[in-house]
């Protein structure tokens, strides 16, 4: 005696070798023993053999035309044996019926299962929709085939073409589009960028890093809309002083000014006036909506990104040759450099010039500066203030003796790029960095004491954040801290400036502590700060490893920072070197440049030797 059953959704036949009344005991043709309960035994047979009837009722499932069944079977709940008289004409012997459930199990968008050898025919609407889906698969399924070889082929489907940025930045997972991109990429063993490439979709590797940077944080453009023209107010009083700046060469967002003038008693005033767009960029108006959603200037080699348009930039930036909106901290010292008072003042300061880094590196040094004999027009306030920013340096408890530390200039013409080191330290970066964290100090304590509300840059324990109550910060050596000197550049310097306005003139703060709008402001900003930040290192590694093939570099030297961690000597790049071997930190050694990609940002280099082993 032979059997056909279902077992785990497939049918299945065997021989019965004993029989209990719940179960059989039953030798598949293939030779395995199995136990089957009797409940999911559908026929029972003799004839043919156990290992035929498989095939045979395959062949007679194939013959049924399962269109012409479900349009004979009626509406009602049927059993396998009574269709099977209907179909064939005739009590159906065991090929044909076992032909028949094949039939009738291979179809659930026709027949819906309802026990033992039991079916329902599907609804008409039911089955349309089915269908429609089965062939809307079908289709989607030949497409995604299609889209698949020609990405393999290295051509990129006209349908994928207006969906590329979402393919590499954002995919629909569910789409179609990104399934035939991921099952390409997987078929070549490529990432989404290395196959866009390979079907000549990234002609600029560099294009691709910025357009994800710009999907993700500018999705509707960098232009800035339609807005009204923004001024200080006109009656703002001038400042008796001649100002100056000190920046890098390229600057166009001026944020900070410097003045020294002598009193008549021998001591000094030292001014420190930070641009004040405060005066204009009036809250609630569709500028400071700008800059709120932006938070902060982006900045990258060869490019950046405003926080505020070029119109509202040129009315506040410190630019030297008029009377600037400011607002001013000035340091009352006697002759000895003493600080004796601070004053805060809300006016328009004349900028006499504005001096660069690079001009001054080549007269502004330490000795000069000590010895009062700075060679230039501002040598004599350079060499004092030089004086007062080491008296605030080690009143901090702060210095910032140690190894010398490298800044990188990226000078990016076209295609070509030019990485130019300076050695950070020089007095003008002391002087600039002392005074700006003067005025922040004094800003943030003003600011608590009145108990007007900030957001203070807190630092413990080497972990920096930001809130709105000072704790200290100390990295810095000071008990407050906010950031207000670069509010032309930062969103937070901005809303911190209104509130130094209001309490430098008896007015209500715009902001209070429990502010939703400046607690959401600080949140968004700290995240928003830190990815842009991401970003200008992200795209200062892909200009370096482009310099290593713009001059064709072989070989470089680095020193080794740990294990196989090594710094290269004259670009700011880190990599990790597995050939190296075990070496002490500070180890120079002779690197060969292996391969270098652009569109994953990774190069390779192989230990070649000691560069101090003599």
């Amino acid at each position: 005696m032979n059997v056909f059953y279902e077992e785990d959704g497939e049918f299945k036949v065997g021989t019965v070798l004993a029989e209990q009344p719940a179960s059989l005991q039953v030798e598949a043709p293939h030779g395995k023993r199995s136990k089957v309960k009797a409940a999911n035994v559908l026929l029972r047979f003799e004839a043919p053999a156990a290992g035929d009837l498989m095939a045979a009722a395959g062949r007679a499932a194939e013959a049924i035309d399962v269109d012409f069944l479900w349009q004979c079977c009626g509406e009602g709940e049927f059993g396998y044996e009574s269709l099977g008289r209907d179909y064939f004409g005739h009590a159906p012997g065991p090929v044909e019926a076992a032909g028949l459930l094949i039939r009738l199990h291979g179809a659930p968008m026709y027949f819906y299962k309802r026990g033992k050898g039991r079916y329902k025919a599907a609804p008409e609407d039911a089955l349309r929709a089915a269908l429609a889906s089965a062939e809307k698969k079908r289709q989607q399924a030949a497409l995604k085939e299609e889209w698949v070889g020609k990405l393999a082929a290295g051509v990129l489907p006209d349908a994928l073409r207006g969906k590329l940025d979402e393919l590499l930045y954002k995919p629909d997972r569910a789409g179609l589009e990104w399934k035939a991109f991921e099952a390409a990429c997987e078929q070549l063993r490529l990432t989404p960028a290395k196959l866009a490439a390979r079907c000549g979709a990234l002609a600029d590797p560099h294009d691709y890093h910025l357009g994800r940077f710009l999907f993700e944080h500018f999705p509707r453009g960098t232009a800035f809309p339609e807005m009204d023209p923004v001024a200080a107010p006109p009656d703002l009083p001038v400042a008796a002083v001649r100002a100056f700046s000190i920046d890098d060469a390229a600057t166009t967002e001026i944020d900070d000014a410097l003045s020294v003038t002598a009193l008549a008693d021998g001591g000094w005033e030292v001014g420190v006036h930070i641009a004040a767009p405060a005066l204009g960029v009036a809250a609630g108006s569709a500028l400071e909506a700008v800059a709120r959603e932006r938070l902060s200037t982006v900045y990258f080699p060869g490019r950046k990104i405003t926080m505020l348009p070029e119109t509202a930039i040129a009315g506040f930036s410190l630019d030297a040759g008029a009377a600037r909106p400011a607002v001013s901290c000035y340091l009352r010292l006697n002759a000895a450099l003493g600080l004796e008072s601070t004053r805060t003042a809300v006016e328009a300061v004349p900028i006499a010039a504005n001096l660069t880094l690079e001009e001054l590196d080549a007269v502004f040094d330490a000795g000069a500066a000590e010895a009062g004999t700075v060679n230039h027009a501002f040598g004599a306030e350079l060499a004092l203030l030089w004086r007062l920013a080491r008296a605030l340096e080690a009143k901090r408890g702060k210095s910032d003796a140690g190894p010398e530390r490298t800044d990188y200039t990226f000078r990016v013409t076209g295609d070509r790029v030019e990485i130019v080191p300076r050695q950070r330290g020089t007095p003008s970066d002391k002087v600039v960095s002392e005074m700006m964290i003067f005025v922040n100090r004094e800003w943030g304590e003003r600011l608590d004491a009145a108990d007007i509300a900030a957001v203070y840059r807190n630092q413990s324990q080497g972990a920096v954040r930001m809130s709105t109550a000072p704790s200290g910060h100390s990295g810095l050596g000071v008990e407050h801290y906010i950031w207000a000197s670069s509010p032309l550049r930062r969103y937070v310097d901005l809303v911190n400036q209104r509130q130094i306005i209001a309490w430098a003139r008896g007015e209500e703060p715009p902001h209070r502590a429990n502010s939703e709008a400046l607690l959401a402001a600080m949140r968004d900003f700290e995240v928003t700060y830190d990815a842009y930040a991401e970003f200008q290192r992200q795209m200062e590694r892909y200009w370096c490893l482009k310099w290593l093939l713009q001059e064709a570099v072989s070989e470089v030297e680095g020193a080794v920072i740990r294990e196989n961690l090594v710094r290269l000597a004259r670009l700011p790049v880190v990599a990790r070197v597995p050939s190296v071997p075990d070496l002490p930190a500070g180890a120079r050694v002779r690197l060969a440049v292996s391969s270098v990609d652009l569109v994953e940002l990774a190069v390779h280099f192989e230990f070649v030797g000691r560069a101090d082993a003599a």
